[in-house]
């Protein structure tokens, strides 16, 4: 259900509304955040596991 809130273009907040009043705002805002900053943890992840190659060098 995430996915289909988040990934939308322009409709974002007309389907957020709905949710929003199911869930509660709190709720909402949490699932954002970690939906964006999961690629960031991601990516942290990538260059973790690079950096002893990198030191390596």
């Amino acid at each position: 259900m995430m996915g289909r809130i988040f990934l939308g273009g322009g409709k974002i907040m007309e389907q957020m509304l709905p949710f929003i009043s199911e869930v509660g705002f709190p709720i909402v805002v949490t699932l954002y955040l970690l939906y964006r900053i999961e690629s960031k943890l991601d990516a942290l992840i990538t260059t973790i596991q690079k950096l002893p190659d990198e030191m390596n060098r």
